[in-house]
């Protein structure tokens, strides 16, 4: 993503009426190794849940796949990859004729991603691609192999519900009859569960949202004075969203030099920085069949916290 784009998005949304800061530029080098802090929090149970899910229960997920021929497994923004090599391992081990897709934007998190996964799994197909989930995607479904697609990780919880629409038609619209997907949602549960896994006590989380205006500081010559922000994460246990903000503590005036714009803050003012949705079965369903799917299976880790719930097309 270019410093044009970074810039352009900061000057729109400090600019709103309700300020924001896309939840997509949290992970530069710096915001990628907190988040990592994050996921080995004892709060954060997200991932623990997934990798239980995967690694348990990736034997029943490759049995309702039901791919006669070679088929390719394709996933959106995989990461390091070290909760869909529980899947992939099972896959090579007995033998299944597969290639793994990842796609990411980003050719340096591709390039650690196959390093990653051949050193662990040297026998596997890998064919990544770089560029756009959906160009991507098209280019695959001219193919003609049946392809599982993975949306991992609960990512799905921070898109807005217009959104969440749009991406899912999207999917649809590219996959063939008969293809698959496997979205990971995280679940309503006790909300002080949810509280903590957003706002911990050491910090952390606090940390990896301040670390957006020491971004826009580093990247586009931004004076955010940081310790004159606060962070403040809630829990609305009715509609099953957790909302992040920065909060200004006092009143104040920030440049940055990139867009050469100065932005003032009120005393209290917010900036939203991230959705986390946690969804209901009843809505996970709703929103596949809305979206032309239908769910063939939930596959719920022990503490029924977490689903990466099966589609089909």
């Amino acid at each position: 993503m270019s410093d044009n784009t970074f810039a352009k998005d900061i000057h729109k949304g400090l600019s709103a009426p309700l300020k924001h800061i896309s939840s997509k530029y949290f992970y530069d080098d710096i915001g990628s190794g907190i988040f990592q802090e994050i996921m080995k929090m004892p709060e954060y149970y997200p991932t623990a849940c997934e990798f239980e899910i995967l690694s348990m229960q990736g034997s029943e997920i490759i049995q309702r796949l039901n791919f006669n021929a070679p088929f390719n497994i394709v996933e959106f923004g995989a990461g390091d990859g070290i909760k869909t090599r529980q899947l992939l391992k099972k896959l090579v081990e007995t033998n299944v004729d597969f290639s793994y897709v990842p796609i990411d934007i980003s050719k340096k998190a591709i390039e650690a991603l196959e390093a990653n996964m051949l050193e662990h799994l040297p026998d596997l197909k890998i064919r990544p691609m770089i560029g756009n989930y959906f160009s991507m995607i098209e280019e695959l479904s001219h193919s003609g192999v049946p392809s599982l697609f993975l949306f991992l990780g609960g990512n799905i919880g921070n898109y807005e519900v217009h959104e969440v629409n749009s991406l899912l038609a999207s999917f649809n619209q590219c996959m063939k009859t008969g293809d698959k997907l496997l979205t990971g949602f995280d679940l309503q549960k006790n909300p002080s569960t949810i509280r903590y896994a957003y706002d911990d006590p050491k910090g952390i989380t606090k940390a990896f949202n301040i670390n957006l205006l020491h971004r826009i500081n580093r990247e586009l010559g931004g004076n955010f004075k940081t310790s004159q922000f606060d962070f403040y994460s809630f829990y609305n246990p009715v509609n099953g969203e957790v909302r992040s903000y920065l909060v200004s503590l006092v009143k104040q005036k920030v440049h940055i030099q990139r867009t050469d714009k100065c932005y003032d803050f009120e005393q209290n003012e917010l900036i939203r920085t991230e959705l986390s949705k946690k969804y209901t079965l009843p809505e996970i369903e709703n929103s596949a069949s809305a979206n032309g799917f239908t769910v063939m299976e939930h596959f719920l880790d022990c503490k029924h916290y977490f689903t990466d719930s099966l589609w089909v097309k």
